[in-house]
Parts: structure tokens; C-alpha cells; sequence
């Protein structure tokens, strides 16, 4: 008898981990169902990831699926990434962007697990990317770039003290959005995300996460985004694909 076509596991994402209200972080689910798998992963959001509940993680080959009572929430593919980062602006200038960081003045989420100002250092990511001063210098392929500082902590990182998926795809989340939001009367929600990765994320050092404007196609917003670390090499990188949504969505919900 041939070996089965799929198998499968299970995931819970903890309310902790939510992005916009009553539902996961995108960043976070997207690392949490592509763990493990051979990088580039392309993973596609399907439906708002419910919080505090097992999903099923389908494994079809080489692809996963994350699914909630037959509902697919979403899909991990292996991909490819043509994308090169632009010039990490450093430390200091990364500092300093953070300080501009429009979801200080407003912000849709603010209970968001990676970019909510209502969360408590500890609690959230607190990855908070601003404008970087004086841009990129003109080239229209790095346009808007914003960019913080983030020190993972410990508890983000498995034995070997490398940051686990969830989180380092959670990081390479929001900053794409935020290149995009100081110019935006609605909000944003991830549709699509790809990664890559040349170098491990190490808990208890010092990393820059940047994100810039790739394009736009109607309520479609296409940014890129990296993790640096302190010296300027690029750990990871990734496309995202941001949908533009209505404000009262997810104005009645908690």
C-alpha cells in the first residue's frame, strides 16, 4: 500500500498573538504554519486566523495547509524571493525613525501582538517603524522606507538561541504596512507574505527591521521588508502583499 498524500497536526494561536481584533497576528501565523519548511515559503492568508482554538495543519506533500472546521485560513508553499534589500540605515537612524512612528498618532490595532502601541514592553513585539529621514535617497525601488530597532528577548528563541519562525516572520509583518499607512485613511491587513532567510536571528542581540513600498494595483499595497543585524547584514527578508480594507470592519469587535 502507497504512504498516505497528507497527514496532519494541529496549532493553537493564543489570543496574546492577535493582530487586529479577534484574530492572529499574520505575520505571527504565516511562521507558525511554514516552520520547518525549506525556505523561500510563500504562505497566503485565506481568512482572519481564529484565536484560541486548534486549527489543523494539513501536510499535502511539500505544501501545508492551516484549516479551521473545513474552512482553509491558509496555504505554505515553497516560493522563490527576487528581492534585494536597501542600505541598512543603522542604530541611530533607526532609533530615531522609531520615535516618528505614525501608529504613535493613530492606530487602527493597538492591541496588535508586533505593532500595538497598547502593548507593554514584554507583552508585544513593540516593533514600532518609522520614517527614516531623508528616505533612500531617491530610488524608487526602496521608496518610503521606514525602520526600528528590535532586541529580540529570550523567550522568543528556541535552546540554540535562535528566534523561532513566529516570531521572526512576525517582525517582518507590520513594518510593510506602516511604510504605507501614513498616507492611508483605511487600514491594512496581510494577504500574502514570502520569506527568505541568509542568517539567523539571535535573541538577546541587537537587529534593525526596515520595511519600504514595492507598488500598488487598486486596494493592493506591495512592500518588502528585512531584519538586519546591528551591522548591517540583512538575517531575512520578505514581500507582502497588504489589502486595503474598510475601517468599520473591525470597529464593533473586541
Amino acid at each position: 500500500m502507497s504512504a498516505p498524500a497528507e497527514s496532519a497536526d494541529s496549532v493553537v494561536i493564543a489570543g496574546r498573538y492577535r493582530g487586529p481584533p479577534g484574530s492572529g497576528n499574520g505575520g505571527y501565523t504565516c511562521g507558525l504554519l511554514a516552520a520547518g519548511m525549506p525556505m523561500p515559503v510563500e504562505v497566503t492568508l485565506k481568512q482572519p486566523p481564529p484565536l484560541d482554538r486548534p486549527l489543523k495543519v494539513l501536510q499535502i506533500g511539500e505544501d501545508r495547509v492551516l484549516m479551521d472546521d473545513g474552512e482553509h485560513i491558509a496555504e505554505a508553499r515553497r516560493s522563490t524571493l527576487d528581492l534585494l534589500p536597501p542600505p541598512c540605515p543603522g542604530l541611530g537612524a533607526a532609533t530615531e525613525a522609531a520615535a516618528r512612528y505614525h501608529g504613535l498618532e493613530e492606530h487602527a490595532f493597538p492591541g496588535c501582538f508586533v505593532c500595538g502601541t497598547d502593548r507593554a514592553p514584554g507583552d508585544g513585539l513593540r516593533v514600532f517603524a518609522g520614517e527614516v529621514s531623508g528616505g533612500m535617497g531617491g530610488k524608487e525601488t526602496c521608496e518610503g522606507l521606514v525602520a526600528c530597532p528590535w532586541k529580540p528577548s529570550a523567550e522568543l528563541a528556541g535552546p540554540d538561541g535562535r528566534v523561532r519562525p513566529e516570531f521572526t516572520w512576525a517582525a517582518l509583518d507590520c513594518p510593510g504596512a506602516w511604510a504605507w499607512l501614513h498616507e492611508l485613511e483605511n487600514p491594512l491587513v496581510l494577504g500574502r507574505l514570502t520569506v527568505a532567510a541568509s542568517a539567523p536571528v539571535m535573541a538577546g542581540r541587537p537587529h534593525i527591521v526596515g520595511g519600504w513600498r514595492l507598488g500598488r494595483e487598486g486596494r493592493k499595497h506591495y512592500s518588502g521588508t528585512v531584519i538586519w543585524r546591528a551591522d548591517g547584514t540583512p538575517c531575512m527578508r520578505a514581500r507582502a502583499t497588504w489589502i486595503e480594507i474598510d475601517a468599520a470592519r473591525f470597529a464593533a469587535a473586541g
